[in-house]
């Protein structure tokens, strides 16, 4: 499914070396697999999975999806990639103020469904818990339920890939929890590919396989501990030890708005 080739990302800073934010990086995720990618601030995790999503350009290396080279597309073709193809869960629910929940939910679909986006939409958002709210406005909705939203828009085009980048971020524990239960059931449920960023150890306890991410290389992720709770909330909650690394930034309104351009 999802496949990094030696993947390099610089950056300049003055006059100085440039820093590699990601230093050859190569993984693979395959069909109903959850990885994550664990790892603090300024690691990485947000840069790489900006080159997944086609809104930067790697200098060296390859971003493969189903054998086709993401990193080649045209800028038509990665807005297509990121319409039909990619679902992406932010940190911050980058949704429409004023909206109601089943307007937001629906925003990808009116591109390409405009008749039936909202009935499209209507049995996941009742599968997320929100088919109580769909005539509320985005703005009336607990930080747990908007991000549950966000959640439905990244899957309301039936992705094969979904990108996390710190879903639990503004969350409280125990939301975090529902929320990282909710995307590894929808993971198993629907058998797409996830890509995880965090930098919460509860959040990486949710996943098949962990990588660690730091100054933007990966390593054999070693948890202390697996996080409470998190294996009555995500199913099996196994954690996967990735043992190799071997071949198998933009801010989150701008991923918001690629995902519906």
């Amino acid at each position: 499914m999802l496949e990094l080739r030696d993947l390099v990302k610089r950056y300049r800073v003055g006059e100085g070396e440039p820093i590699r934010a990601v230093d050859g990086v190569s993984l693979n995720v395959g069909n109903g697999e959850l990885l994550a990618l664990y790892g603090p601030s300024g690691s990485g995790k947000s840069t790489l999975l900006d080159l997944v999503a086609a809104l930067l350009k790697p200098d060296s290396g390859e971003v493969l999806f189903d054998g086709l080279e993401i990193s080649a597309l045209s800028e038509e073709g990665a807005a297509r990639y990121r319409l039909h193809d990619l679902g992406f869960v932010s940190q911050q629910a980058d949704l429409l103020p004023g909206a109601l929940v089943i307007e937001n939910a629906a925003l990808k679909l009116w591109l390409s469904d405009p008749r039936r986006a909202q009935a499209r939409v209507r049995p996941l958002l009742e599968r997320l818990g929100l088919g109580d709210r769909l005539k509320q406005r985005a703005e009336q909705l607990s930080a747990g339920e908007r991000q549950r939203l966000t959640i439905a828009l990244a899957l309301s085009t039936d992705p094969r890939l979904v990108l996390a980048d710190e879903p639990t971020g503004s969350l409280d524990s125990k939301r975090g929890r529902e929320v990282l239960g909710l995307l590894r059931e929808v993971c198993k449920e629907r058998g797409v590919a996830m890509l995880l960023a965090t930098h919460d150890p509860q959040a990486a306890a949710f996943a098949d396989r962990v990588f660690e991410l730091r100054d933007g290389r990966l390593r054999p992720y070693e948890p202390a501990a697996v996080a409470p709770g998190a294996r009555a909330v995500g199913g099996a909650g196994a954690v996967g030890v990735a043992g190799s690394a071997g071949p198998a930034g933009v801010a989150g309104s701008a991923r918001a708005a690629a995902g519906a351009s």
